[in-house]
């Protein structure tokens, strides 16, 4: 009886160390999970559950099913035309084998590694083959845009007079891939290589693209140059209308002094010819009184202007000398 209660206890024993080793691990949804046994690959498991394994020989080693991203980091690359750029991008990624990614990588840090490598490579090849303008733009939409007016004018032809001095300055190059395409040929680049991991990439996207520092200076000048042709078109169209309206004043001047001074030619002959008619009625009514105060009118007007008379024995002193002229 002792023997048989010490067996028993014996394979109680055994069981609580065998149960205490964890016969049994747990799957979570978003989970999947390779077993090994000394080393070696014995199973993989992607569905969620109680799973069962040996005690003591079997590790299991857990792989997240979800879909993650890598993010890596900021590359200064050349493009064709060798402007150098920051290239910020990011690609979304699972694991789809995880005994083959087990084999090849076996961690995340690693595999995150081998992404670094392939995508970088990727991004570097894909920006250095193509132009500046196909990175940054993904259109010829801003080519399209109307330029609005930055004066508004109150006539149509003046507003288009002054839209062809400025539009110029905002015509763009227009591109072939745009910035969407070149993501696809990166993804395409690396796509290739990397299932090899156990790893379905699921597409590359660029985040940001920064000019270097040099770059910036260049593109900061061309905008200023751009800024100061618009600023001295619309000088040279305010000089414009400035000698349009100078021109226009002046004839306006012109016009209103010549009408007034017609007008005044024509008041002054109408009152000459009265003062005329007014003179000849008095002469007629008194003829030596006129010649009297023409001789008068003409000694007030004329004698001033001379320093001395030498002599007064002529008929112009008639009225000033001679008795009878009285």
């Amino acid at each position: 009886m002792n023997k048989f209660i010490r067996n028993i206890v014996i394979i109680l024993v055994l069981v609580i160390i065998i149960f205490a080793a964890g016969p049994f691990y747990v799957l979570t949804e978003g989970e999947q999970a390779v077993v090994t046994r000394f080393g070696a690959i014995v199973s993989a498991d992607t569905e969620a559950g109680l799973k069962l394994k040996m005690p003591f020989v079997d590790n299991v080693v857990k792989y997240p099913k979800k879909l993650m991203s890598w993010d890596g980091d900021a590359k200064r690359i050349p493009t064709a035309e060798n402007q150098f750029i920051w290239v910020d991008a990011t690609a979304r990624w699972k694991i789809t084998d995880p005994m083959k990614f087990y084999e090849s990588v076996t961690t995340l840090e690693q595999a995150y590694a081998r992404m670094d490598d392939v995508i970088d490579s990727s991004v570097r090849t894909v920006i250095s083959e193509n132009l500046l303008r196909e990175a940054v733009r993904n259109s010829n939409y801003i080519n399209e845009i109307e330029p609005e007016d930055a004066i508004k004018m109150e006539d149509e032809e003046s507003s288009n007079a002054l839209r062809n001095l400025t539009v110029t300055a905002t015509t763009h190059d227009l591109i072939e891939k745009g910035r969407r395409e070149l993501s696809e040929e990166m993804y395409t680049s690396a796509a290739i290589i990397i299932p090899q991991y156990g790893i379905e990439l699921k597409d590359i996207i660029i985040r940001q693209i920064r000019y270097s520092d040099d770059l910036t200076q260049s593109v900061y000048n061309r905008m200023m140059k751009e800024r100061n042709q618009v600023a001295q078109a619309f000088r040279s169209y305010g000089e414009g209308q400035k000698a349009e309206w100078l021109g226009k004043l002046d004839n306006d001047k012109r016009s209103i002094l010549s009408g007034a001074y017609e007008k005044s030619e024509s008041v002054k002959g109408r009152a000459d010819a009265k003062a005329t008619s007014i003179y000849s009625e008095s002469y007629k009514a008194d003829p030596e009184f006129f010649d009297f105060w023409r001789s008068i009118e003409s000694y007030r007007k004329i004698l001033p202007n001379f320093n001395k008379t030498l002599t007064t024995d002529m008929e112009y002193f008639d009225y000033l000398y001679k008795q009878n002229a009285r």
